[in-house]
């Protein structure tokens, strides 16, 4: 059931940093326990955390400046942790995306979603809770005891603020959250319109022990290309089909090769630089490997074999299609992508299904 948590406060928890646009959320942060002070070089994994669709990746791409983790409106996108390294003047902060924290279904799928968000809580310096502006849930608690039994310090995101058109009720929920609770600091922030969103780095930064980098600074994620390349045909899947055909999907790639991408393009039609390797814009040249695919499309029946190619294929073109520009703009090279449609009855509930496709790992 969902709480408003709307109880007046006893005294002003915060006050506004500075002068905003009317649209904009009020910019609050409310510091429960003084941050570590000083000025060494800070380095630490935060777990970001909370139940699904309240904006964790959607945060993560904006906290990276760079689109990494798959984002839909439907919930429990995420399946997989990915980390993103964000280098900064004063650190490095090494966020873990984790699935979101649910109650509803209980096959191998679900149980896989809820261990691996479970398993960082404790393998972390800090906890990024994210949570919807004037909303807690079941699924919100569910979260929050998580976090309590782990005993790992926590900040929490109180996202979708600019949502709120009367920015004085964001005091009491704040109020009303922070008694749940001993956070480091709560922070309003729109992950979608970037409000407030330096503020909350910023308090992360403060909140982690002091340690050398341990990534290069170019360096975006320890994730594969080939685990990328299936995470953004997935999210087309999401995106584009009905409420429960994408959570009867999932997708392996069969294929990953580097080719000789043929005659060299001008500095205009390249990609951006990859997650990885901070690969230059210019002209490419002949010899420079070009990415080629083969990807496998998972479903759990004919009929929805049938739904994902679509009349003449159509749908699963669009689908490629599209996953195929995402990947060239992530990896910073072409991409030649094949996709072919399979089943595998009911791998969503098979432990053993669930392991070949990849989901045996944290």
């Amino acid at each position: 059931m969902d709480e408003p948590l709307d109880a007046p406060p006893d005294a002003p928890l915060a006050a506004p940093l500075d002068d905003q646009a009317a649209t904009a959320p009020t910019a609050v942060i409310a510091t429960l326990d003084a941050a570590p002070g000083g000025s060494a070089h800070r380095c630490g994994y935060v777990a970001i955390v909370g139940r699904p669709n309240v904006g964790k990746s959607t945060l993560l791409n904006r906290l990276l400046g760079q689109k990494l983790a798959i984002t839909s409106h439907k919930p429990q996108t995420t399946r997989h942790t990915i980390l993103g390294v964000s280098t900064l003047a004063g650190g490095q902060i090494l966020y873990v995306d984790t699935p979101g924290l649910h109650q509803r279904g209980g096959n191998a799928l679900n149980r896989y979603l809820n261990r691996a968000a479970r398993a960082l809580l404790t393998d972390v310096d800090l906890v990024l809770l994210v949570v919807e502006a004037l909303q807690f849930t079941d699924e919100d608690a569910l979260a929050l005891a998580e976090i309590a039994k782990a005993g790992t310090p926590t900040l929490v995101a109180v996202n979708k603020s600019d949502r709120v058109a009367d920015k004085t009720r964001l005091l009491p929920f704040l109020r009303a959250l922070s008694e749940r609770h001993a956070f480091v600091s709560l922070v309003p922030v729109s992950a979608l319109k970037g409000h407030q969103v330096e503020a909350l780095e910023a308090e992360i930064l403060a909140a982690l022990p002091a340690g050398e980098p341990l990534f290069p600074p170019d360096q975006l994620t320890d994730r594969s290309e080939r685990f990328l390349a299936a995470e953004l045909l997935r999210e087309q899947l999401m995106q584009r089909y009905g409420q429960e055909l994408p959570y009867r999907t999932t997708v392996e790639i069969e294929s990953f090769t580097l080719e000789p991408s043929g005659e060299a393009r001008p500095k205009a039609e390249q990609p951006k630089a990859g997650p990885k390797t901070g690969r230059s814009t210019g002209t490419e040249r002949a010899e420079e490997p070009r990415a080629r695919i083969q990807a496998l499309i998972w479903v759990e029946r004919e009929s929805q074999k049938a739904i994902i190619i679509g009349h003449r294929g159509e749908a699963l073109k669009a689908a490629a299609s599209q996953a195929r520009l995402e990947m060239q703009k992530l990896f910073g090279r072409r991409v030649h992508l094949e996709v072919w449609v399979k089943v595998k009855d009911s791998w969503s509930s098979d432990e053993a299904a669930l392991a070949s496709l990849g989901y045996g790992e944290y």
